[in-house]
């Protein structure tokens, strides 16, 4: 059992999604939250990441930084995908093992399993067969990070454990459609549909393939609660263990938004993975289950996308 209260906690990756949502929920632990920005350090510079963690000596690393972004992202910028992340990677670890710090928890990505998996996906799926191409470059650096905590644990006795989200979706989301996710990028079309009066919208690919999706503020209480009772070699998956086609996911999108023109599916488009559903038993083994339903989910992460000014921005 790690405790948390009372430690000096350092979220990397603070401004992202998925950083911001951990600092949120560590708010409710006791604990000294530690951030610092881009400008102030370059987390791909090695000398600058170590020098900084040194200096400030966290007790416990949340790894959340990361170049991310969706099909059109990944397929258009493959060497930013690789090198940054593994970058990030190598520089964050290797820094937190050099400090001494006591743990680490990465946070990889539900892509790193292969495209054609059994389903639902375990953790020992990892390495069994070949990636999804349309985020190989992505996959291959968190592929190295879960390694690279492995290997510190094995070689140092290093406790450094790995989260494998699934799809997630939520404030502070990445809604540029050059670069986003699908959630973010149907909420936009929705959203500029609707405003403009258009009677229909364009959907990506067919619309068959699955997706499971989890809100970012349930993950970030999931990985606390890891980093508070798990310490183990093997990646721990993060999600629902309930997916939903593509198209469905675009009804509701429309019916949260309040968009009611047709859909119009680009089988011109790639669909990726045909289904990408995590096995989730591991995380329910150690007591914790996702709680945000999917609708109400998509209805706060709606509220926020207008309130901070990007649907503003949009219409």
């Amino acid at each position: 059992m790690f405790q948390i209260a009372g430690r000096r906690v350092w979220v990397a990756g603070h401004r992202g999604m998925v950083g911001s949502a951990i600092v949120r929920r560590l708010e409710r632990e006791g604990c000294e939250v530690l951030t610092v920005s881009r400008g102030e350090v370059d987390l791909r510079d090695a000398q600058a990441v170590a020098a900084w963690i040194a200096a400030n000596r966290p007790n416990l690393v949340f790894l959340a930084a990361a170049t991310v972004g969706g099909i059109l992202a990944n397929d258009t910028r493959p060497a930013e995908f690789l090198y940054d992340n593994l970058a990030i990677e190598t520089a964050i670890i290797h820094g937190a093992h050099r400090a001494g710090v006591e743990k680490l928890v990465f946070l990889g990505s539900s892509c790193i399993y292969p495209k054609f998996a059994e389903q639902p996906i375990r953790e020992s799926a990892l390495m069994t067969g070949a990636l999804e191409p349309t985020n190989q470059w992505y996959a291959i650096a968190k592929i190295a990070g879960v390694m690279l905590c492995q290997a510190y644990r094995a070689q140092y006795g290093a406790d450094f454990i790995s989260v494998m989200p699934t799809n997630l979706y939520g404030p502070h989301d990445n809604f540029d459609l050059a670069a986003s996710h699908v959630i973010p990028a149907l909420m936009r079309k929705a959203h500029e549909a609707k405003v403009a009066g258009a009677p229909a919208m364009g959907v990506w690919g067919t619309g068959a393939p699955r997706r499971e999706f989890l809100h970012v503020d349930d993950l970030a209480d999931a990985c606390v609660h890891l980093a508070r009772v798990y310490s183990g070699p093997d990646p721990i998956n993060a999600g629902t263990g309930v997916d939903l086609p593509i198209k469905d996911l675009a009804q509701l999108i429309c019916k949260v938004v309040g968009f009611q023109g047709r859909l119009e599916f680009d089988t011109s488009k790639p669909d990726g993975t045909p289904r990408k559903l995590l096995d989730v038993s591991a995380l329910q083994s150690l007591g914790w289950t996702a709680r945000i339903d999917l609708e109400d989910g998509l209805r706060t992460t709606y509220d926020w996308f207008v309130q901070n000014g990007a649907g503003r921005r949009a219409a």
